[in-house]
């Protein structure tokens, strides 16, 4: 097969994390026979820079032109620091995922055996949680309308979702818990909340047609308490934009490290596969962020951008297999030596051709 893929490293470690995630596309590409295309665009503070846009229309006809596109991270301090700043690096993330009509994200949290007691949980609480959490990702607060009142004193977001949105978040949510281990959890705060109101309502209508879904309901506030205190508990878990937003990152720390975590964003137009967690500029060159979340993005892209499984899951055993013999960054190697970031992504590409 010949894969077209869009390559957005983005700011800080974005490029280096992104480099070691190609490094091992190449490598299954080797293995199985298929020729990967690689399309380089700018996106984030890289992007302002060069074209004073964090998502230019080239880097969109860039992403609309591929199969896939594989992304690092955006963030600079120089923009972060800079309140008055009229375009910011994030900017491209949002623009990104409205254009490219990316509306439901989608973060697998998985533990790995040698890592639980690197949680901050107690590791009976952890080992053994997998779960899948879809967020709704162009609606809500983020995209409503927003403004300040009273020369600047008060200020509002409006939190809109229209039905054919949450539907088709939904939708998605039943389709892959029918093909996990068949419960969902719909994530609201319908007691408080008159758009959680129409999600609910709206859930209620479509779980009928899924029958042999176990739907339940959770008010959010009882989730994040539940994603603690029994994180084995979830299959998959959907919910709204802002909810979704707080609740993957609380959900990263059941893995043990946000270095693990990757994530895709699907939708209208050209799929999204990123590592979750930031730029992390003070990292930037330093050859010490861990790649295994890109990498790992790299392995969801090869599922699902192409069906590929069997890609997917030589990725995920070669880092599996880096993880139990502690080639790893030092956010991971506790007391034991410290890999390279490069390191790392060369010993599991080397692992993939070798397997």
């Amino acid at each position: 097969m010949k894969l077209n893929i869009a390559l957005l490293p983005g700011d800080g470690i974005g490029p280096e994390v992104i480099d070691q995630a190609v490094k091992s596309v190449e490598a299954v590409c080797r293995i199985f026979g298929h020729e990967v295309s690689w399309h380089f665009a700018y996106a984030g503070a890289c992007a302002i820079d060069r074209y004073g846009d964090a998502f230019p229309d080239v880097t969109y006809q860039t992403c609309l032109d591929a199969d896939a596109v594989l992304f690092g991270a955006v963030g600079d301090p120089k923009y972060d620091n800079d309140p008055t700043a009229k375009v910011r690096p994030e900017q491209g993330l949002l623009a990104m995922r409205k254009k490219l009509g990316l509306y439901a994200n989608l973060r697998p949290v998985e533990t790995f055996k040698p890592l639980v007691h690197m949680s901050p949980l107690k590791e009976e609480l952890v080992d053994g949680a997998d779960f899948l959490v879809i967020r709704e990702l162009t609606g809500g607060m983020y995209f409503g309308e927003k403004g300040r009142l009273d020369g600047g004193d008060t200020a509002y977001d409006t939190n809109i979702y229209h039905r054919y949105e949450i539907e088709r978040i939904l939708r998605q949510a039943f389709e892959y818990a029918m093909r996990r281990r068949k419960h969902l959890t719909v994530v609201d705060k319908a007691n408080v909340l008159e758009s959680s109101r129409l999600w609910r309502q709206v859930a209620q209508e479509m779980a009928p047609t899924y029958p042999e879904v176990e739907t339940d309901y959770m008010f959010v506030d009882n989730a994040a308490m539940k994603l603690i205190t029994g994180p084995k508990f979830f299959d998959v878990i959907v919910t709204e934009n802002t909810f979704g937003d707080i609740l993957t990152d609380e959900a990263s720390v059941v893995s043990g490290s946000m270095g693990l975590l990757a994530s895709a964003s699907v939708g209208e137009k050209t799929g999204v596969y990123e590592p979750i967690h930031g730029s992390w500029p003070q990292a930037a060159g330093k050859d010490i962020a861990n790649p295994l979340a890109a990498i790992l993005s790299a392995a969801m892209m090869f599922e699902y951008a192409f069906g590929l499984m069997d890609e997917g899951r030589a990725i995920r055993k070669a880092v599996a297999d880096s993880i139990e013999n502690k080639i790893v960054t030092g956010d991971l190697a506790a007391s034991g030596k410290a890999f390279s970031t490069s390191e790392v992504g060369d010993w599991v590409a080397e692992r993939i051709v070798s397997e």
